[in-house]
């Protein structure tokens, strides 16, 4: 089930593309933006990640941490973090495949990867809002900042 706006994000334990462990909860008292991505290198999910590295800018100047999950091989996000100079983490939801992305509803049993699911979290670890839409469709990181600007 997708958490709501006022729900408590759920907490994750994941490996990021630089080899570290990193969970939500030690993320407590700042904003964050987590994109959960179906595929690294490919034909959406690659522009899309690098608007939001272009925007990197915008996203610190509103106090939020970028995160990407995809349920990729850990190899698999760190070659494509590298590739595309992407300067914030990307994590492995690989095994348990797609954990964290079904804790978020956003699991698609049918290609075992996670779908477009965006979700901003407060500084409290709760949901502010969120932004899906359907594989084929690619999201647009300006609303990521729109909900970032609406919370207090």
């Amino acid at each position: 089930m997708v958490p709501q706006p006022g729900e408590s994000a759920p907490d994750f334990d994941l490996r990021t593309s630089r080899g570290r462990r990193l969970t939500l909860s030690e993320l407590r008292g700042q904003r964050v933006v987590l994109i959960f991505y179906p595929f690294a290198f490919s034909g959406i999910c690659t522009p899309e990640l690098c608007g939001v590295r272009d925007m990197s800018r915008d996203f610190s100047d509103l106090d939020a941490i970028t995160l990407g999950i995809s349920c990729d091989s850990f190899e698999t996000v760190r070659a494509f973090a590298e590739q595309e100079s992407l300067r914030f983490e990307l994590l492995s939801d690989f095994w348990p495949h797609g954990e964290v992305a079904k804790k978020y509803g956003v699991f698609f049993e049918k290609i075992g990867a996670a779908d477009r699911g965006t979700f901003v979290i407060d500084r409290e670890g709760v949901v502010a809002g969120s932004v899906i839409t359907d594989l084929g469709t690619p999201r647009d990181p300006e609303k990521y900042k729109q909900i970032l600007a609406d919370i207090d």
